[in-house]
């Protein structure tokens, strides 16, 4: 009866008992509803015979639904598919591994056809995906489904478990003996109590009947298992959940305030240093070739907002809450929230710049103004002018349609857009463009793009004198923000899997019934697994009893021997 267990209309048993619709073997005396007397093959004993609600007959919607998600066969396509999905995701580095790119045009840049098509199919970012989420999803209710459609059955054959079995019960388990005795049936069975107590088992008695059963819990293990896998999917999703989980790699140049998004707090690159080994500290084969540091680290200080946090116009209120300096492996640490050192950048990055306004005809300087990168004032006053900032772009650049946009959010290669206003001005003020950085003015052609925004009648232009006003970052620490709450639960259900594995490989449920009447004493014996090692156990256990039993007689198939 091995394989799908057919389903049962008549269960009226012989002893009385009515079973439920489905039931293959009476739960009261175990005796076979369904095959022919005659046969002797082994009873299927995973659920000792119980009716599963995925085995109903004439199932409905719902039920449907219930035996789709209840098919271990189901199951394992799934997880096919979700190791599938998962190696599709492994072919290109996915979207998040990065620091700072544009997906839109990454992957066809770097990877060219086959790049540009794997961003098309959304696989960049794979695991955050809709139907990998949904994978996920299903994979959880088959194995809530899975278990509850059989741990129930289980349950119930285990907890009500009848001593005194049917002879047809018993004869066709894998273990068998039948032999002749002359003794008194309940003196035979109290005398074969101790023995298999000494053994370990729990033994009950009814009359000349026995059942003798140990390490029951074994058969927990796989739906512990089950349980470990449900807590760590269901923490794994809830990674996606506000607050719950964040990873940023984010950019502290030297002496900058940088806020960390999605959270209250701000953190300041107060130093950044790096050291380098020498050559002679240098391993043979890159003496000479490369430079190796030795150690870097950022001074950090971590501060949160008190008030003004969401308020762009006016400054926040912080307040000092953490300190550290951070090295590889040994990041800040502050209420769940990490920052580990990630990368660094040795190369100056433009803080700010004080330009002074002059014109270009009569060399008058109307005064200059302080320019951030970051954070400018949206309006400036030099002499009789103003001047409204319009556009901002950290790494100027041009999209396919040639309109101006900001590639990175890093000044990397810094514009502005101005309206000038005041005297010999247009009425409505004249636009100016203005590179902060020299070798960006070359590139971009300013000059030409105001020549082309003043109408070729432009005398403005923004200048800086010298370096003093130029004020440099000396190098950027790009630091990983994370933070994981659900990562507790994720060990977790690591943790109760381990339990279930151990429970299920190192423990198994054995079962001996025993009855002796009409003269004749007949045992069956059941185990999950393992069945060399209970063979010996049975055998030992009637050669205390006084019985020398043939290897042969106690592993014959389940046929009466």
């Amino acid at each position: 009866m091995n394989g799908r267990l057919p389903l049962i209309v008549n269960t009226k048993c012989e002893c009385g008992h009515q079973n439920p619709v489905g039931t293959v073997l009476c739960e009261a005396c175990g005796k076979p509803l369904l095959d022919n007397p005659e046969t002797g093959e082994t009873l299927e004993m995973r659920y000792d015979g119980m009716a599963r609600r995925s085995q109903k007959a004439n199932p409905g919607v719902i039920d449907r639904v219930w035996n789709f998600f209840s098919s271990v066969k189901i199951a394992v396509y799934l997880i096919v598919l979700t190791l599938l999905g998962s190696t599709l995701g492994t072919i290109f580095p996915q979207e998040s591994t990065f620091l700072n790119i544009d997906p839109s045009t990454y992957y066809e840049q770097r990877y060219g056809a086959a790049g540009e098509i794997y961003y098309r199919l959304g696989l960049s970012h794979t695991y955050e995906s809709w139907w990998f989420i949904t994978l996920l999803v299903m994979i959880g209710a088959s194995l809530v489904i899975c278990s509850l459609d059989r741990v129930l059955p289980l349950y119930k054959a285990l907890s009500r478990q009848h001593v005194r079995k049917h002879r047809r019960f018993l004869t066709r388990q894998k273990v068998v003996f039948v032999m002749k005795v002359e003794e008194d049936p309940e003196a035979w069975t109290a005398r074969a109590v101790q023995p298999l107590k000494k053994q370990g088992y729990h033994v009950f008695t009814d009359g000349g009947a026995l059942l003798a059963e140990k390490h029951r819990f074994s058969r927990w293990g796989p739906y512990v298992i089950h349980i470990g896998l449900i807590v760590f999917l269901l923490a794994v999703l809830a990674r996606g959940l506000p607050g719950l989980q964040m990873d940023h790699h984010l950019a502290f140049p030297q002496g900058d305030l940088i806020h960390i998004p999605d959270t209250s707090y701000y953190l300041k690159n107060e130093k950044f240093t790096v050291e380098f080994y020498s050559n002679e500290e240098m391993p043979k084969e890159f003496r000479g070739k490369k430079v190796l540091p030795k150690l870097y680290e950022t001074k950090a200080v971590l501060y949160e907002c008190t008030a003004n946090c969401g308020d762009p116009s006016k400054k926040p209120k912080l307040t000092k809450v953490a300190s550290h300096a951070i090295r590889v492996n040994d990041p800040l640490s502050y209420n769940g929230m990490k920052a580990y050192q990630f990368d660094y950048d040795l190369t100056p990055v433009l803080r700010s710049v004080t330009p002074k306004l002059v014109n270009s005809r009569t060399g008058e300087s109307y005064g200059s103004f302080k320019l951030e990168m970051k954070n400018p004032q949206r309006s400036f006053t030099a002499g009789p002018y103003t001047l409204e900032l319009k556009e901002k772009y950290m790494e100027f650049g041009l999209d396919p349609e040639g309109r101006p946009i900001s590639k990175s959010p890093y000044p990397n290669a810094p514009a502005f857009l101005f309206l000038i206003k005041g005297p010999d001005l247009p009425p409505d003020g004249e636009q100016y463009f203005y590179f902060p950085k020299q070798n960006d003015k070359a590139e971009f052609q300013q000059d030409a793009i105001n020549d082309k925004l003043g109408g070729g009648n432009r005398f403005l232009e923004l200048e800086v004198g010298d370096m003093s006003g130029v004020d440099f970052s000396e190098s950027t620490s790009y630091l990983n923000i994370r933070v994981d709450r659900a990562m507790p639960f994720v060990w977790t259900g690591a943790g109760i899997v381990m339990l279930g594995l151990v429970l299920g490989f190192y423990w198994q449920h054995r079962r001996i019934w025993l009855i002796v009447e009409g003269g004749e004493l007949t045992l069956g014996g059941h185990t999950n697994k393992n069945w060399f090692g209970f063979r010996r156990e049975v055998s030992s256990f009637l050669n205390k009893m006084g019985i020398s039993a043939d290897e042969k007689l106690l592993d014959n198939g389940g046929g009466q021997a």
